[in-house]
């Protein structure tokens, strides 16, 4: 039963310092970051309130809490007053800095100040300095500086998971020792200021500038001592295993060309990179490439991060030590390549590096870069240089195709490039082919599917050019073309000369199944034999459209006809007429005088068509020309009348030939107390709308035919007569005609 008790409270001690190591990595802080954060508590009552509930639901209890702080380094008691309910007296007090760290060392996450969370700053400076586009574009920008300027990339190291075989312990050190077997239990050791570790019953063990894999031979020896069963092999009875679950925090100095130099508190896991990380980054002014790192006063080792920034290599990249130094020097040469290279930008040279050096750090030639030369913009000594603003000289470097015997070294993107050694100050820029407008080309337009401009070539011929424009499109002439060229003469302001040159089906390009060439229907053409035509720079090709060539165009008829549907023209003179017979004529329902005859071209809209006349006589204008697109739809007749609106009867009334508007109103039941009677109107079955009007010179009285239908509007209840103003336009007009009289009779 003891056993038991003791191997359960084992597990819970194990489970309860695992748990610390993989939530108590946060660093302890330093005192400014503790007034911060203190700050920013007292900022906040009811902070404690947080506390205190996120202890209650994290399902700890009080003495599993104070052994998860004891393995994190924190005293046991440090949240004693936020365990239990809160006391009279005891909810105004708000948590200081070791409390809010200790939080997060528990993992329950952190606390929160209005909507910003309270963090223990790591003392990591984050900048924001955004370099402009046009500056990286043009590569007016150190290589290498903007890596260190970005806050979404701090280079932390990570704290969690086990620590690096070859990491080496130091004072301040966190570390665990478990025992199993005969005997089981678990220690929390921390190393002390003098690197010593006390182990209970075992005494003081001395582990400084040890790493694990020694750490554990000393105990095996020490252990073994004390406890029988403590052994190596097969015959061990009580095994043991030792892990770092909190590293130390290092204090190291970063200094010269960087933009908060100082001194920083950073885990011991830090590098060179995280120091220049928590300096804020690296001046414009500073040398990326000889960064010393002194130890003891003492030249540790020299970092390149070129290596790092172009390969990816960080074997230079060492861990920091307490009292180590990283100073950034002032550069040394550089050398700056602009154009046509994928990246452009100012970079340090160090001897023996060569021209071929910088292309490959500035990422190689880009696609449109011109592979001939490269212009070195060299700033000339004092002595040699003449008057004038332009103290540079500049030396051409020719590149040659690359041989498949030359050497790897020299070769940069298939091309040889001398190994042309680099001076301070040194400007390369590398040509760029020019754009297709500023080059020699040829154009084409016309009846090809992709007309445009394309560069011209030595011996480059108009069959060539037919296809690159992807073959000539449906309806193209291939008999002749017309080439537009630049004029040998001038005179007069002659701008180009033509001339036509022979073609024939070949340069349909596409083949059937049996070899032959085929393309739009229409006019046949010669089968070959057309003569090659080479072309010049600047011509302009036009590929002409067979004459009197269209496409099919349809038309819709519809409703009383035989065959309705839609039909394609037959020639360019169609008309009504000839729809009408190939539809099979009229039904004895139809209604041809209601005819609807809709034309989309041009947004012509309804046109009135007299189709009865076109049937009588097909010579006369009603007898109209049909267009793509039209819509004719044949009603059928309906003998009647329709009537809407401000009636007092609406409805429909018997068509009787002769009758007339008031008729039809009068059958409707006459008008109701709000009609506007002065704004009746007849829509005709053929849409036609015409309108009663009625004037002292001019009156209309339309007359309703078979399915119009009459719509008697409302008159508008918002609209007032203003009777002071018509008396006046009245008064004027009779004093102007008086006046007229007056001088007429003079």
């Amino acid at each position: 039963m003891v056993a038991q008790r003791n191997r359960s409270g084992l597990a819970l001690l194990v489970g309860t310092l695992l748990c610390g190591a993989s939530a108590g990595l946060a660093q302890t802080p330093t005192p400014a970051q503790a007034r911060q954060a203190l700050q920013a508590a007292q900022a906040n009552p009811a902070l404690a309130e947080q506390l205190r509930a996120r202890l209650q639901s994290s399902g700890m209890t009080p003495d599993q809490v104070r052994a998860r702080l004891a393995a994190s380094g924190y005293p046991p008691d440090l949240l004693d007053t936020y365990l239990g309910a809160a006391q009279p007296g005891q909810s105004a007090l708000t948590p200081g800095a070791d409390q809010l760290a200790a939080v997060q060392a528990l993992g329950l996450g952190t606390l929160t100040v209005a909507s910003d969370p309270v963090r223990v700053d790591t003392g990591m400076i984050k900048m924001q300095e955004a370099l402009h586009a046009e500056s990286l574009a043009t590569g007016n920008y150190v290589f290498g500086v903007d890596v260190f300027r970005r806050s979404t990339t701090q280079f932390l190291p990570t704290l969690a998971g086990p620590v690096p075989a070859d990491y080496v312990l130091g004072p301040g050190d966190h570390l665990v020792l478990i025992l199993t077997g005969e005997l089981e239990f678990a220690y929390a050791l921390q190393v002390t200021r003098e690197g010593f570790i006390l182990i209970p019953q075992v005494g003081q063990v001395f582990v400084a500038n040890l790493t694990l894999d020694k750490l554990r031979d000393v105990l095996y020896t020490r252990l073994g001592k004390v406890y029988s069963g403590v052994k190596r092999g097969a015959g061990a009875t009580t095994r043991f295993d030792l892990s770092v679950v909190n590293v130390r925090v290092n204090q190291v100095y970063v200094i010269g060309e960087v933009k908060q130099p100082g001194a920083y508190q950073l885990s011991a896991l830090g590098t060179v990179l995280t120091s220049l990380y928590a300096a804020g980054g690296i001046t414009d002014r500073s040398d990326l490439r000889r960064i010393e790192v002194r130890r003891i006063d003492k030249p540790k080792m020299t970092v390149d991060l070129y290596d790092y920034l172009l390969r990816g290599e960080k074997r230079s990249d060492i861990r920091l030590e307490t009292g180590d130094v990283v100073f950034v020097p002032l550069h040394g040469p550089r050398a700056q390549i602009t154009g046509a290279v994928i990246r452009p930008a100012i970079y340090e040279v160090r001897a023996p590096e060569t021209l071929v050096d910088l292309l490959r750090a500035a990422g190689g030639f880009r696609a449109d870069a011109a592979l001939k030369r490269i212009s070195v913009h060299r700033i000339l000594p004092a002595a040699q240089r003449g008057p004038g603003p332009f103290p540079r000289a500049v030396v051409d470097v020719a590149l040659t195709p690359a041989p498949p015997t030359a050497a790897a070294a020299s070769v940069v993107n298939g091309v040889v490039v001398p190994p042309v050694a680099l001076e301070n100050g040194d400007s390369v820029v590398v040509d760029s082919v020019p754009p297709l407008n500023n080059t020699l080309y040829v154009a084409i337009a016309g009846m090809v599917n992709k007309p445009g401009q394309y560069a011209w070539r030595e011996g480059i011929t108009l069959r060539d050019l037919v296809l690159l424009a992807r073959g000539p499109r449906v309806g193209a002439y291939l008999k002749e073309a017309e080439i537009a060229r630049l004029p040998a003469d001038r005179a007069n302001g002659r701008l180009a000369e033509t001339v036509r040159v022979p073609l024939d089906s070949t340069y349909l390009f596409e083949r059937d199944s049996a070899g032959r060439y085929f393309g739009a229907a229409g006019e046949t053409f010669p089968a070959g034999g057309a003569p090659e035509v080479s072309l010049q720079p600047y011509d302009n090709v036009l590929i002409l459209k067979q004459p009197d060539f269209q496409m099919q165009h349809t038309v819709f008829i519809a409703g009383e006809v035989r065959f309705a549907g839609i039909y394609t023209l037959k020639s360019k003179d169609e008309r009504v007429a000839d729809l009408i017979d190939r539809a099979g004529g009229l039904t004895p329902q139809a209604y041809p005088q209601g005819i609807r005859f809709f034309r989309a071209q041009y947004g012509v809209g309804r046109i009135n068509v007299n189709l009865p006349g076109a049937l009588k006589d097909r010579a006369s204008g009603h007898n109209i020309t049909l267009q793509p697109g039209d819509s004719i739809h044949i009603p059928e007749y309906q003998p009647s009348v329709k009537i809407t609106g401000a009636v007092n009867s609406p409805g429909s009334v018997l068509w009787k030939k002769g009758n007339s508007l008031e008729y039809y109103l009068s059958a409707a039941g006459g008008f109701s107390y709000k009609a506007d009677k002065g704004r009746v109107s007849v829509t005709y079955a053929n849409g036609e709308v015409r309108t009663k009007q009625k004037s002292f010179l001019y009156s209309s009285n339309p007359e309703p035919g078979p399915g119009s239908e009459v719509f008697v509007p409302a008159k508008d209840s918002t609209a007032h007569t203003d009777w002071v103003a018509m008396a006046g336009a009245i008064a004027q007009i009779l004093a102007a005609t008086v006046a007229i009289i007056v001088v007429a009779t003079q």
